[in-house]
């Protein structure tokens, strides 16, 4: 069970939130194109993401670069973002949130998690999440809930950082939000953003027809 967000005492600051966006994986399931570079309202998928956490006011935002990881820097070469290699993103999910966490932990009391593959969550979203947290004494696991479903991304306080680098597998962090329940602040949002992804060439004509 979530526990609900408290009010922050006026001493404990404003924390400082990083982004990492992962964006090193194969997207195997959508043969051989890199979803990451497809167009989305005229811009590459990735860029969208990247985008947006900037536009959220993350600070650093980390993207995490693998597979075409060449052409993925030149979607975002005039972007501030700081770009770190995972050369070990064919053994999954798991080493690139690692890298990403490794990249930025000491220098921020958060992180916001997001997929490369999800283009429809917004600043706005991003913004509730660094809203709640900003605003919870125990400086909570954030999830964005739309419709009664968890979605992304996720803001992780700094105290989980060890965990996250230690994920191993094609996996993403969802079972240390299973193992943390009382660590969880629910963060409702308006729109299904948080839950869409694209993953298929299916969901992406499907996107590129809503």
């Amino acid at each position: 069970m979530s526990r609900p967000t408290e009010t922050r005492p006026p001493d404990q600051g404003t924390p400082r939130v990083a982004g990492v966006v992962l964006a090193a994986g194969r997207s195997s399931r959508m043969g051989a194109a890199n979803k990451l570079l497809a167009d989305i309202g005229g811009l590459p998928m990735v860029r969208r993401v990247v985008e947006t956490a900037l536009a959220a006011g993350l600070e650093p935002v980390a993207v995490v670069v693998g597979h075409d990881a060449e052409q993925v820097r030149r979607a975002l070469d005039d972007l501030p973002v700081r770009f770190v290699t995972n050369a070990g993103f064919a053994r999954g999910l798991s080493t690139s949130v690692s890298a990403g966490i490794q990249a930025i932990d000491g220098e921020t009391d958060g992180a916001v998690v997001l997929l490369g593959d999800m283009p429809w969550v917004s600043a706005a979203d991003v913004r509730a999440l660094t809203a709640a947290f900003a605003h919870d004494v125990g400086r909570s696991i954030c999830v964005p809930v739309t419709a009664g479903k968890r979605g992304n991304p996720v803001l992780w306080p700094a105290r989980t950082f060890a965990a996250l680098r230690a994920l191993e597998g094609d996996v993403g962090a969802r079972h240390l939000i299973a193992e943390r329940p009382d660590e969880v602040c629910e963060v409702r949002v308006p729109d299904d953003g948080v839950l869409r992804d694209i993953d298929t060439p299916e969901a992406l004509h499907a996107s590129r027809s809503s």
